[in-house]
């Protein structure tokens, strides 16, 4: 039986994008070389242009997210010891278990407040110079909060983090796989926010567009550990040029325009939060999470409905669905979405 194919609108995620014309020209015309041998020259640029746009000493470019906080877990803690992270937290949740499974770390979670943990609930969970306890190693924060619905974590609640972690001698890890999103939004820019952090990873392909890949900088004595850790993770590629290409245009040309997705994400939240039983939380970035309350539907059932009409959604709680904009949807995928609301809620 063959696959139907992707949604005619497809709002599962950001990283559904298809490379742009001047990416794929890029591609095709990229310098290459050996990344390990020689050094591939424009995966160079891209990691020199990545650590210039946030403030660092330097960047390592990795093909995915998740290698690109897995980086900096493994320069930062050794088997045993603990991370400070946010209970709904992407490095936890959405990971696989690979704080556990490769650097043999255990965790303390915390709840945050849309994403922002309290600097003296951190303080208190910090482990004192005791032999019978973990070190706590680093404090791990996700900027933009998916699981919240895109919220920009304040600069302000950073900056106490970093005060906390810097006083006791805990590193702080950013995971800014959106944070392209939050300079957007808030006006901040990229190396303001990654000053709150001894580490930061950024997505290329979420939001910006790009095909694959994503950047974790730090500074010189973090990136020393760094090559280490990325090249036992496989991280450390060949002609890596032909996708870094893709990203030095995504990370220079597409981070502006990230501003349409946040106003077609309002546009989309008026649309469906105007539904009886559908409510819509405030929309800061481009991520509409939708709550039903409703007791004839639930997340699983609204996001099999919208597929019936080539609508894209995913549900990943069991009482809503989240839809995210992204360069290639538009108003016209708004439109369709308003329509098959009005068929499935009409049932």
């Amino acid at each position: 039986m063959s696959s139907p194919g992707p949604p005619k609108s497809d709002f599962r995620s950001d990283t559904v994008t298809k490379p742009t014309a001047a990416m794929l020209d890029a591609m095709v015309a990229a310098e290459v070389g050996d990344d390990v041998l020689d050094g591939d020259p424009t995966v160079r640029r891209l990691e020199e242009r990545a650590a210039e746009w946030l403030g660092k000493d330097g960047a390592f470019f990795v093909p995915s997210g998740t290698m690109a906080n897995q980086v900096a877990a493994g320069v930062w803690a050794r088997r045993g010891e603990e991370a400070i992270v946010e209970r709904s937290a992407h490095v936890l949740v959405y990971e696989a278990g690979a704080l556990g499974a490769l650097h043999g770390l255990q965790t303390v979670t915390l709840a945050g407040e849309r994403g922002a943990l309290d600097p003296e609930e951190v303080r208190a969970s910090i482990r004192p110079d005791y032999e019978h306890c973990p070190r706590t190693a680093f404090v791990a924060v996700e900027q933009t909060h998916m699981s919240s619905g895109g919220r920009v974590v304040p600069l302000e609640n950073l900056r106490a983090l970093r005060a906390v972690t810097a006083e006791r001698g805990v590193a702080l890890h950013m995971d800014g796989a959106r944070l392209p999103h939050a300079v957007v939004a808030s006006g901040i820019s990229a190396a303001e926010w990654a000053a709150s952090a001894d580490s930061v990873s950024v997505c290329l392909s979420k939001g910006l567009g790009a095909p694959v890949g994503s950047i974790v900088a730090g500074d010189s004595d973090f990136l020393v550990e760094a090559l280490l850790v990325r090249k036992r993770l496989g991280g450390w590629m060949r002609q890596a040029g032909v996708i870094a290409a893709a990203g030095l245009v995504a990370l220079e040309s597409g981070v502006e325009r990230l501003a349409e997705d946040h106003a077609l994400a309002r546009a989309l939240a008026e649309v469906v939060g105007g539904r009886a039983g559908l409510r819509c939380a405030e929309i800061e970035t481009n991520l509409v999470e939708v709550a039903i309350e409703r007791p004839d539907l639930d997340g699983p059932g609204l996001a099999a409905a919208l597929a019936e009409h080539g609508i894209g959604v995913l549900a990943l709680k069991p009482g809503a669905v989240r839809f995210i904009t992204h360069r290639d949807v538009g108003p016209t995928d708004v439109e369709r979405v308003s329509r098959a609301l009005d068929a499935i809620l009409g049932r």
